[in-house]
């Protein structure tokens, strides 16, 4: 088990997954706050980095394209005080951040698991039922609908439509965005049949956000909403799925075959590399079943790294 406390949170990692958990600190952000524990399985990753600095460092997770919901609604919007994929460390537990960074890729090779995308959500998205004020509305949601009230800030031609109840199977899409400079945020949701043609400040299925302290606390329904949407990979992959086509009478012009040395050659490549990750795994049920110390295995397992 590979573990890090710090004023930001804590991180510990147990090989199979790694359960993050902000800190109390006033620099920690209100969303991270709000959402509270994560627990990210291994196969939802695709890196971890660790960045020293003068002052202090930062421990940063990579999750696999389409593995959270919170992601996809936020589209790597997120700022640091609020991004739970990342934990600021202090300089003098530079040495331990460095050690969690090397236990997790190694899991990561240990266990194969591919960088590339998934076809559905590895994360559940944040807890639900959700309320949250900001802007000119709040917005709540229960898992089925969401409900949009306006308060006395919304623009009257906004505002006279009354309250609105999306179903979420009539919802196509949401997106989250904070405000930047003199451009407010949003957090928009696309329902079936109604084009997008005005800004948040008009639009009755958009709630308009003004930069304040609440703002990120959108991004949570965002997420809980886009959790319980198709997966994009599923709409991605039926709008390029091209058409049958009649079988053509052309045969392909067959591929050259590999020489034999070239094929020996690869083949002893990919022997080696298999059996170079077998004594990996070995490694480290020795460890878990206590026969290696820590010590022993980091040797071991440092060494068999090099030959890699």
């Amino acid at each position: 088990m590979a573990e890090i406390i710090q004023k930001d949170g804590t991180w510990v990692f147990d090989g199979d997954a790694l359960r993050l958990t902000p800190g109390r600190d006033k620099n920690v952000g209100l969303l991270r706050r709000t959402l509270g524990e994560l627990l990210v399985p291994l196969r939802a990753l695709a890196g971890v980095s660790f960045e020293q600095g003068k002052k202090s460092g930062r421990l940063r997770l990579r999750l696999r394209d389409g593995a959270c919901p919170l992601l996809h609604a936020t589209g790597g919007r997120l700022t640091e005080p609020h991004d739970p994929y990342q934990l600021v460390v202090e300089p003098d537990r530079y040495g331990v951040a460095e050690y969690v960074a090397d236990e997790v890729r190694n899991a990561l090779l240990l266990d194969q698991v591919p960088a590339g995308p998934v076809d559905a959500y590895l994360l559940p998205g944040p807890s639900i039922p959700l309320s949250v004020s900001a802007g000119d509305g709040t917005a709540n949601f229960d898992g089925e609908r969401v409900r949009l009230e306006w308060n006395w800030k919304t623009e009257d031609a906004k505002a006279a439509g009354g309250a609105r109840t999306l179903p979420v199977d009539e919802i196509t899409a949401v997106e989250w965005y904070p405000s930047a400079g003199l451009e407010n945020g949003r957090l928009r949701f696309t329902v079936r049949g109604v084009p997008v043609k005005t800004p948040a400040k008009y639009d009755p299925n958009a709630v308009e956000l003004w930069g304040f302290r609440k703002d990120p606390l959108m991004a949570l329904v965002a997420a809980a909403v886009q959790a319980r949407l198709p997966h994009p990979a599923a709409a991605s992959e039926s709008a390029v799925r091209p058409p049958a086509e009649a079988p053509r009478a052309v045969a392909a012009a067959p591929s050259p075959s590999p020489t034999p040395a070239s094929a020996s050659a690869s083949a002893s490549a990919e022997d080696g590399h298999d059996a170079l990750l077998r004594r990996l795994r070995e490694l480290g049920e020795l460890r878990r079943e206590g026969v290696l110390t820590e010590e022993e295995f980091t040797l071991a397992k440092q060494a068999v790294l090099r030959r890699m």
